[in-house]
């Protein structure tokens, strides 16, 4: 009876641990998501490369309708709404299995007694492999999430540039993707060094028209439908009294994930791997209230539109 005990109580904490490293991972998640558009591609993850060779968050703010074009087999369904929102590691689902569960424990009925019955030896044994599995699923979670990056890059790197160069130097057709793999529609699209230079350009100016609050630049350097997205979160910002700085953007590894064309026009999209210092400080007493001014690292997948001899503009960001 004492080892019984024991081994519920063993349990109930293994149980709880886990429930708590879920939330966890819930509320970091939430901080990741995507919006804005990349044509037929919209709700298609972008080809992983060296930068960002794990999946991209989902894009959930778009004026592209998920119906639009196939996706994926086994793609996940749009996330909630959100300037940045990932689904977290598991659903609700799951919460609430575990949360059955670890009142089951603390009431005597074993992790199921609540749900089904299950009692004894069974049931033991089936506690047991639930709290591995969970245990293995956070393992792997904590492994894709801290995979480091490569010097090496699957597609062109943004830092290749040529300045002794006249020319601009033809990059390879990544119609395809930075996989190689067929993927949705369009035609194989090629760049030139001049097209990177460009994007690498555009992380810097982004941020900067960004943190002055200026739609008028913005909408020079993005299309409508993100510079609406930027105008909804400035507002936001306005009203609570806030001002978003962001300054020091260092691009610290970039490279081409896909690049074709569809309905007259051209579509690039990149990863970029980069530091910032990103806080949000009080509009009046300049006090300090998320982030502070440690330069930040983190990964981004940049999706860029341009009409035939027109300029490349932001057309989505997604979290890596």
């Amino acid at each position: 009876m004492p080892g019984k005990v024991q081994m519920r109580f063993i349990l109930c904490g293994l149980a709880a641990i886990a429930m708590l490293v879920l939330a966890v991972a819930e509320a970091d998640a939430r901080r990741g998501g995507g919006f804005g558009s990349r044509g037929s591609r919209t709700f298609t993850p972008p080809a992983a490369t060296q930068t960002a060779p794990n999946t991209a968050a989902p894009i959930n703010r778009s004026i592209t309708q998920p119906g639009t074009q196939a996706a994926r087999p086994g793609q996940a369904a749009p996330a909630r709404g959100g300037f940045f929102n990932r689904p977290g590691l598991m659903g609700g689902l799951m919460a609430g299995f575990l949360g059955a569960g670890l009142f089951g424990l603390l009431f005597g009925n074993g992790l199921f007694g609540g749900l089904a019955g299950f009692a004894g030896f069974l049931g033991l044994l089936l506690q047991i492999v639930l709290v591995v599995i969970v245990a293995r699923l956070l393992w792997n979670w904590y492994q894709r999430r801290n995979a480091p990056g490569y010097a090496a890059a699957g597609g062109p790197s943004l830092r290749d540039a040529q300045p002794d160069s006249h020319q601009p130097t033809p990059q390879p057709a990544y119609g395809g993707g930075g996989s190689g793999a067929p993927m949705g529609s369009g035609a194989a699209l090629e760049l030139t060094e001049a097209d990177f230079n460009t994007f690498e350009e555009r992380l810097s100016q982004v941020q900067a028209a960004y943190a002055a609050e200026d739609l008028g630049k913005l909408r020079q350097l993005a299309t409508p439908e993100v510079v609406s997205y930027f105008a909804e979160e400035l507002t936001d910002n306005a009203s609570r009294g806030v001002v978003n700085h962001v300054s020091d953007i260092k691009l610290l590894q970039g490279d081409l994930s896909e690049s074709w064309r569809e309905d007259g026009k051209d579509y690039a999209t990149v990863a970029m791997r980069y530091t910032s210092v990103d806080y949000t400080a009080e509009r009046q007493s300049g006090r300090i209230v998320d982030g502070d001014k440690t330069p930040f690292e983190r990964t981004e997948i940049w999706t860029f539109v341009r009409s035939p001899g027109g300029d490349w503009l932001l057309s989505a960001v997604q979290d890596a």
